[in-house]
């Protein structure tokens, strides 16, 4: 099978090309490194069954003639992050909406037997007060004009992009509703919260939690997630259905800094710090974000393998590591 994976040197994308590769399938990436890294894909560059395109997708020039050569597409390309949401939010509803209408465009008029996952983001959910999420649950996003939410709408309308061309084209998609995926490769410098407590810790640095941290999470590995893609995309009876993807079991972010920094053995204090001293301005909290995974359960049979403690015990391995390169 050959495989295209949209910001294939992301950190998810990066994942699903290891794991794709080492199933033997041919696997061509694009993305322009603005948030992926060349490091991400160093160890497949010099494999003959991968392909790497620098590339914008918004302007690849090949994008119709790669998609004609391929039978499954991860389109993972996404600007990410609540940092980089609000450094630009232009460039987030300019590169999340007309790069997934591109790559539909695309397979609808040269390849659209292909099977595509789009990864939408549990954002979509937005203010919804239930204290688990399926993905018939009601869309709640307040009515004020908030740039933290910019991101959540481009989600959904790429949901929406989805069906339409699904309904039109009779293109055959799975959409992936992720949950706060976590794993080896991931960077804290657009806000993500786990890299950055592993390498506060590791570091004996202060551990920075936004808000009071009594707001919880549900944290997936990346290498349960692109299992989980997989095993959708694989499904006849996944085509058509929206899927949360992710672990539900929850944590606090707050009880989440203490187990980082007892896994490290850190003697890193707690600062905390106001969502404006965070982000530069003051921006709507999210108190609870849990997937309900019986839908995945049901069309894949998917349990996920790794537990919170031993992806953190990895990253903190891995950040020490890194460190003694140094």
């Amino acid at each position: 099978m050959h495989v295209l994976v949209t910001g294939g040197a992301g950190f998810i994308g990066s994942h699903l090309v290891a794991y794709h590769l080492e199933r033997g399938d041919r696997v061509s990436i694009v993305d322009n490194l603005s948030t992926g890294s060349i490091k991400n894909i160093e160890p497949f560059l010099h494999n003959p069954a991968f392909q790497f395109y620098k590339a914008d997708i918004l302007l690849w020039d090949r994008l119709k003639e790669v998609v004609s050569q391929v039978e499954r597409i991860y389109h993972m390309a996404a600007i990410v992050g609540v940092k980089k949401v609000l450094e630009d939010p232009r460039a987030v509803m300019a590169t999340n909406i007309a790069a997934t209408e591109r790559v539909f465009r695309a397979v609808a008029e040269v390849r659209p037997d292909a099977q595509v996952t789009i990864a939408s983001s549990s954002e979509v959910y937005g203010f919804n007060t239930k204290g688990g999420f399926s993905e018939t649950d009601d869309i709640v996003l307040r009515s004020g004009a908030r740039l933290r939410w910019c991101y959540a709408v481009t989600k959904l309308a790429d949901e929406f992009l989805a069906y339409s061309f699904m309904y039109k084209s009779g293109i055959n998609v799975v959409i992936a509703r992720l949950f706060n995926t976590i794993g080896p490769r991931q960077r804290g410098k657009y806000g993500m919260v786990v890299p950055t407590f592993v390498r506060q810790a590791v570091n004996n640095q202060p551990l920075t939690i936004y808000g009071d941290g009594l707001q919880t999470r549900s944290f997936c590995d990346v290498r349960d997630t692109v299992v989980a893609l997989e095993l959708l995309a694989s499904s006849p009876a996944a085509n058509g259905e929206i899927v949360n993807v992710g672990n539900d079991q929850e944590i606090s972010i707050l009880a989440l800094a203490a187990l980082v920094s007892k896994r490290a053995g850190s003697s890193s204090p707690f600062v905390f710090l106001s969502c404006k001293e965070a982000y530069g301005m003051e921006i709507d909290e999210i108190t609870h974000r849990r997937p309900i995974l019986d839908k995945l359960h049901e069309l894949t049979g998917f349990e996920p393998k790794w537990l919170l403690l031993d992806t953190l015990d990895n990253l903190i391995s891995l950040e020490r590591r890194r460190l003694e390169t140094v």
